[in-house]
């Protein structure tokens, strides 16, 4: 990572004093006119879907509209770098996923560095994935995958939407932790990788898109790979039980260009936070399988910082390569 950490959390943390007039001034003016946010994703994407949530909120409860504009490609960085290039004046932002921790290693060629060049503003949401496995395979556990891959080398295949997304480096993390082998097949979306999964041609994978498949009895669920159970997948265990440390979740926040004012970053927290709070957000996050994350600008800015370290270590143990 060429951009230290510690620099990263410092300007994360720093909320440099502005002379009191200037602080009433940008107080009362921001927002004077519509807000953009961006999502380096399709329509429809959970980036998107939490995304619209969020300016749905900020549009009632700041007086201006705050637009949500899908910018797909790249594995996200198209979007990225297109805020990044945006003036610092707090009408453009960023729907930040956990591909953004993940590109920071995995594309070597990047026109940005994602810890210099972003503003953490606020983390939204995160949500566990599932770890599931196809009924023909013999475990029904997370120790018994181990045993089983373990005596069956090259037996199992994982899927995942692509490589280099987060189901895809949770399948790596799973294999560096448990000292397994598993061979990934990658392919153009989830949709795909789960027909081949109910088919039985793969025969694991790691996804946030399988609870109702789990429910119907057409995949077995063995863990969720939130650091504990979680409420919204009720009776299975977190991976972390038997490989302790694990954790691989889908997350969101909000972050703007560098040098975006501090004011607007802290009124823009405040009532996202304000909204996290609010019981319909909340019960529809929940309706997603989503647990609320609110925080500080700085608390945002350790969950990207601690990320992009973990993920840096998996895309280099699995030696993935877009």
């Amino acid at each position: 990572m060429n951009f230290p950490r510690r620099r990263f959390l410092q300007m994360a943390t720093s909320a440099v004093a502005l002379p009191a007039v200037s602080r009433i001034a940008v107080a009362e003016s921001y927002p004077g006119r519509p807000v953009r946010i961006v999502v380096g994703s399709a329509a429809g994407d959970l980036t998107d879907i939490v995304g619209r949530v969020m300016a749905q909120w900020l549009s009632e409860h700041l007086a201006q509209p705050f637009v949500i504009e899908d910018r797909a490609g790249a594995g996200s960085n198209l979007g990225t770098e297109m805020v990044i290039r945006s003036p610092a004046d707090g009408y453009t932002l960023l729907m930040v996923a956990a591909s953004a921790a993940i590109n920071a290693t995995l594309y070597e060629n990047l026109k940005f560095n994602f810890m210099r060049d972003i503003a953490p503003i606020a983390s939204v949401v995160r949500q566990p994935q599932i770890v599931v496995v196809h009924p023909s395979v013999e475990a029904t556990t997370v120790p018994g995958l181990i045993a089983y891959a373990k005596a069956n080398p090259n037996k199992l295949s994982f899927a995942s939407p692509g490589v280099g997304t987060a189901p895809h480096l949770a399948g790596e993390l799973f294999k560096m932790m448990s000292g397994i082998n598993m061979t990934h097949v990658p392919y153009h979306g989830a949709a795909a990788a789960l027909n081949d999964l109910l088919s039985g041609q793969v025969q694991v994978m790691i996804t946030a898109a399988a609870r109702e498949l789990v429910r119907d009895g057409k995949l077995r669920a063995l863990a969720v790979t939130s650091a504990q159970r979680s409420e919204h997948v009720p009776g299975i265990a977190a991976v972390a039980e038997f490989l302790p440390g694990f954790e691989s979740n889908a997350w969101f926040g909000v972050g703007a260009p560098k040098d975006t004012p501090v004011e607007a970053v802290n009124l823009l927290n405040k009532v996202i936070n304000r909204g996290l709070a609010d019981q319909n957000i909340r019960t529809r996050f929940s309706e997603m399988g989503g647990d609320i994350i609110q925080g500080t600008p700085a608390d945002f800015g350790q969950l990207i910082a601690d990320e992009t370290e973990k993920w840096a270590r998996v895309v280099k143990f699995s030696g993935a390569k877009v």
